[in-house]
């Protein structure tokens, strides 16, 4: 018998685009396909219940909280066909890999995540999981400023948009975040040019010559 084809699927979106529901829905067609399914969280995400993924209107599915790559590597059994991710973007790089090594192994791996932090700039090593998919689906919201189609998440401190400069990671909800459109969404002390990173210049052959430790530095 051929060995299986696996796949892997990224589900991303902003916040309260409906990536868990997407997930969870995925989930159980492969539970009524009579699949072995393993479900696991990321465990920073903490806000409804520590052992369960839970959509923004209530719905919970019960999964494991895992709090780095190797762990989650460790607790994948052998003969699981369904591998499900929720809040990926919260993992360490090594999910990148063990994603990709599953889906070469024939399994079926589905993560659900953040594409963009709430700077609207790419979420860690999310490029590089949506690069790698078989299928990616992306999901948008309701922008709570105007109504228009949102695919961008908007931090909100004491009601105003959040610094440029604070951290990338705090996990929240409504309180916290809104979806928002390219133009509703605002971020205080932006640089001008939107970008966390600057393009690389080609080195001159003296910057070449260089101690290792002095190449590669952005200008």
């Amino acid at each position: 018998m051929a060995k299986q084809v696996g796949t892997l699927t990224v589900i991303t979106g902003s916040m309260f685009a409906g990536k868990s529901e997407e997930l969870i829905r995925q989930v159980r067609r492969a539970l009524y396909a009579r699949k072995k399914v393993q479900v696991f969280k990321s465990a920073l995400d903490n806000r409804w219940d520590s052992a369960a993924i839970a959509t923004h209107n209530g719905v919970r599915f019960e999964a494991v909280p895992v709090s780095s790559s190797a762990q989650l590597e460790q607790l994948v059994q052998p003969d699981t066909e369904v591998i499900a991710i929720e809040e990926v973007q919260f993992f360490d790089e090594g999910i990148v890999a063990l994603c990709d090594r599953w889906a070469n192994e024939g399994r079926t791996v589905i993560v659900a995540g953040l594409d963009q932090d709430f700077r609207g700039q790419p979420f860690g090593f999310m490029p590089i999981l949506l690069a790698l998919a078989d299928e990616v689906i992306k999901l948008r919201a309701i922008c709570a400023r105007c109504g228009g189609l949102a695919s961008k998440t908007q931090r909100l401190v004491d009601g105003r948009p959040a610094s440029w400069d604070e951290p990338t990671i705090l996990i929240g909800a409504a309180e916290k975040y809104e979806a928002r459109c390219r133009r509703c969404h605002r971020v205080l002390n932006a640089p001008r040019n939107g970008h966390r990173r600057t393009r690389r210049r080609l080195q001159t052959p003296e910057e070449q010559e260089a101690p290792a430790e002095e190449q590669g530095k952005l200008f």
